[in-house]
């Protein structure tokens, strides 16, 4: 249903049941669904997309159950309408940043315990290889934007080196992901959970070092 069909027909059943008519207006109406995708986005991230109903994220974005359907076919469009939204951010958040302040940032605690506020990537991958094409299509297109954020603070010029960047990035997001997603899987506050985090940390921040330097080697033999 169109926006515009659906503030017609709200209005048309409030004047028949004798209510004054409040009009909400298109911009409201788009204003109301970017506030229920950010709210999805942040509950699907703290408790995987089948630990939230329909009805308990309407009551959080403060609208009711029944408004859901002027907005959304099917709790599975608003799924990967949030992902796509969450993913957009992780990819924002990014740019400008280079692939080991990344690293400090994403792989450590504060990461970690924030999931609802965090990346998309290490809430979500799990729960979207179980998901219809659409999802992980999304998750696909999330994961390339912040490959090519991250890439575009160590690219140099040159095929080979281009080449052998994303290499190096694909690595680094991989273990990056992989360091949250085991760290978060044990007890909270377990000592375990802190060490994947601090050997991973320290070993892809040593990983990207030696990257570096294998290049600017190469691009000196080749001079």
């Amino acid at each position: 249903m169109s926006i515009d069909t659906y503030v017609r027909l709200t209005a048309e059943r409030q004047s028949r049941k004798g209510r004054p008519i409040v009009r909400v207006t298109k911009a409201q109406a788009e204003r109301n669904r970017v506030h229920i995708v950010a709210t999805a986005a942040r509950l699907f991230r703290e408790r995987g997309y089948d630990g939230v109903g329909v009805a308990e994220l309407m009551a959080a974005a403060g609208f009711t159950h029944g408004g859901f359907y002027k907005h959304f076919r099917s709790k599975a469009d608003l799924m990967a309408e949030a992902s796509a939204s969450g993913l957009s951010q992780t990819a924002a958040r990014a740019e400008g940043v280079d692939p080991a302040e990344f690293v400090e940032n994403y792989v450590s605690r504060e990461h970690r315990d924030g999931r609802g506020d965090g990346c998309t990537i290490a809430a979500l991958s799990g729960d979207a290889a179980r998901q219809p094409t659409d999802i992980k299509t999304e998750f696909a297109a999330g994961i390339e934007s912040l490959l090519t954020a991250l890439q575009a603070q160590s690219a140099t010029a040159g095929d080979a080196d281009q080449r052998a960047t994303r290499t190096m990035v694909i690595d680094m997001l991989a273990h990056s992901v992989g360091a949250v997603m085991l760290s978060r899987a044990c007890p909270d506050g377990s000592p375990l959970a802190d060490e994947i985090l601090d050997v991973c940390r320290k070993e892809i921040l040593a990983s990207l070092t030696h990257g570096n330097s294998d290049q600017s080697e190469a691009r000196g033999s080749g001079a």
